[in-house]
């Protein structure tokens, strides 16, 4: 994603919430009562099975209105009124987008179960600014390789070496996302998400060819998943569980493997906003999205899988084999993150994307 949309969905967010599009409960804030909890949202919580629980148990209406990425969604508090939005979804690394521009309101850590998260997604340098706590993760995931098990050999999928191989060349898709995927040609060639500088393009680019070399197309969420679910590709880069899980019950032959060399890692955090006329609720909503129970429900939404924040999470076992809850651990430690280039590696980068795309 640009700045304005950096999510493993939009990147996650981005796409996901089109091709999830049919699960989507769009209510507009503005005939809302006061009484009534009006959240920003990406397209899993917008999942009845999530919601309704809450609903029911605090006797509250919850208004979602659906967003793809950063960008989007500060656009939309910004054509608000202030008090119009009580609680948002936003990439955990764009929150200090969010307090930069005034919005939200510390969270009370003591109220909230930080002890019962995975360490490595806590992404306390995002979600704390000046000592406050603004944003807590609920749900996470990786970009890296989707397949097919019974057409690949699993093994070749330990390591980023098989996306540029002869051995699956036209039998490949590749995520369309810049970021990610070019997080992941940084992981194949030895550097580091974080670092990555100008003079890291030029192998990045020559990486990044030797992949769509080897690809039968490069496509959005909706076109590249569908490739891999109807066995049009065998591989999808970028992909993850958020591809893989969702799908696993229609085709238990769909996997995803973190490679030796690691993976991208996405996450999703929730945040209250500072002019809320309802942040008791606000508070609750968010206990309730943390809490084992809503964390699984969260985790398993209709619309896109991911794993839950929460260690305590109450999936069943079946759900958490899906999800390789157990393997996090392993995953978590070879896992970097997006890489976040200021605005003019940012642009180079996209230009980069687009002259790849372009090569034929």
């Amino acid at each position: 994603m640009t700045a304005n949309a950096r999510n493993p969905l939009s990147t996650l967010k981005s796409h996901l919430g089109a091709a999830c599009a049919a699960a989507a409960l769009l209510v507009a804030a503005g005939g809302a009562e006061a009484a009534d909890l009006n959240a920003l949202i990406w397209c899993d919580h917008s999942d009845p099975a999530l919601l309704q629980p809450f609903e029911e148990a605090n006797n509250v209406k919850v208004n979602v209105k659906e967003f793809e990425g950063t960008g989007a969604g500060l656009a939309i508090v910004e054509q608000s009124q202030p008090g119009d939005w009580d609680v948002m979804v936003i990439d955990s690394i764009d929150v200090p987008r969010g307090v930069e521009k005034g919005l939200f309101e510390p969270l009370p850590e003591d109220k909230l179960p930080f002890a019962d998260l995975f360490a490595e997604v806590k992404m306390d340098k995002s979600t704390i600014v000046d000592g406050k706590r603004y944003g807590i993760t609920e749900k996470f995931g990786y970009n890296t390789i989707g397949f097919n098990k019974t057409k690949v050999d699993p093994a070749d999928m330990q390591s980023l070496a098989s996306l540029t191989g002869d051995k699956y060349k036209g039998k490949i898709a590749i995520y369309d996302y810049y970021l990610p995927v070019i997080g992941m040609a940084a992981l194949a060639i030895g550097k580091k998400t974080a670092d990555l500088t100008e003079a890291d393009l030029p192998a990045l680019k020559a990486e990044l060819l030797k992949m769509k070399a080897n690809a039968k197309l490069v496509g959005e969420v909706t076109a590249s998943q569908t490739a891999l679910a109807t066995g049009e590709v065998d591989i999808l880069v970028g992909g993850g569980e958020w591809v893989t899980a969702g799908l696993a019950k229609e085709n238990p032959a769909l996997d995803f493997s973190i490679p030796k060399e690691g993976a991208v890692l996405w996450s999703q955090s929730l945040a209250m906003f500072k002019d809320s006329k309802n942040k008791d609720m606000a508070l609750k909503f968010i206990r309730y999205i943390m809490s084992p129970e809503g964390q699984a429900r969260l985790a398993t939404s209709s619309c896109y899988w991911g794993m839950p924040a929460n260690t305590k999470a109450a999936l069943t076992d079946e759900q958490k084999k899906t999800l390789r809850f157990d393997e996090q651990p392993g995953f978590l430690a070879r896992a970097q993150a997006y890489p976040a280039p200021n605005a003019d590696l940012d642009k180079k980068m996209q230009d980069m994307w687009t002259e790849m795309l372009q090569a034929q």
